[in-house]
């Protein structure tokens, strides 16, 4: 048995729909280690979405094996051990942005002197320090993401899924946040799932790209990715870049041909 932080045997799950039955996964597995960044990529509709709700029980496979640091995902729930990043911000905007990212802070019951600390933590690991007064509708669509993520950092879980946070931003942010994002990772060890329709996000961000078919969602390719640690923007123009962004392109293309 592998040591593995998130393990996935042979998932299937199935929706049941007005229209009929939906096949959303199919025979999924995968392996996710310690200090991992994981990019599922694939087409709408593939289950990228659905297998992240799966680890963060949020969906129940119909069968199959899957643990969370050795637990059920229910347990690994309960036990608080991950944090989860929507595609919206999902800032409440009735209140500031300390307050937003101390929420799960309260519900969880931590000591009140404590949080301001933990509050303070975070807002400096995404930048967002002196921002704290700042209401959700006074910044911008990418501070607001960081304010998101801050608030799935604030209780410290080992690992944080992350649904196409960037998705809606524009290409100039969205290069500001991915470069912002590996050093997140990079100085805190966590270990992250993130979904992305997009091949250079992918690429850019990942140790791990697992590359899905359409639905029913299957994985097509696992790549261990070859580029170094320290990635500037510029690695995008090399030609160990666009060799693995080849491979990925390639493996979406042949998901295709499932029937």
């Amino acid at each position: 048995m592998s040591n593995s932080i998130i393990s996935a045997k042979n998932i299937n799950l199935v929706f049941k729909t007005s229209d009929g039955i939906v096949e959303a996964l199919k025979d999924v597995s995968i392996d996710i280690f310690k200090g991992d960044f994981v990019s599922f990529i694939g087409p709408s509709g593939c289950g990228k979405t659905t297998l992240l709700r799966a680890i963060a029980s949020l969906e129940m496979p119909n069968n199959g094996h899957l643990s969370v640091n050795g637990m059920t995902p229910e347990e690994a729930r309960k036990k608080r051990a991950y944090g989860y990043v929507f595609q919206a911000a999902g800032l409440y905007p009735w209140r500031n942005i300390f307050r937003n990212i101390s929420l799960p802070l309260e519900i969880m019951g931590y000591d009140r002197a404590e949080i301001p600390n933990r509050v303070d933590k975070v807002l400096e690991l995404v930048e967002l320090t002196g921002f704290e007064k700042k209401f959700p509708w006074q910044l911008s669509g990418g501070m607001q993401q960081r304010a998101s993520i801050a608030r799935a950092l604030s209780f410290d879980a080992d690992i944080l899924l992350m649904d196409e946070p960037f998705g809606a931003l524009d290409e100039i942010v969205r290069d500001h946040l991915n470069e912002q994002l590996l050093r997140l990772w990079k100085s805190t060890n966590k270990t992250i799932c993130f979904v992305t329709h997009s091949i250079p996000e992918a690429v850019y961000l990942s140790t791990k790209i697992v590359v899905m078919s359409p639905r029913p969602g299957r994985i097509i390719d696992v790549i261990e990715s070859p580029l170094p640690s320290e990635r500037p923007l510029e690695i995008r123009d090399t030609s160990e870049f666009l060799k693995v962004s080849q491979r990925v392109r390639e493996g979406l293309r042949s998901g295709h041909s499932y029937e």
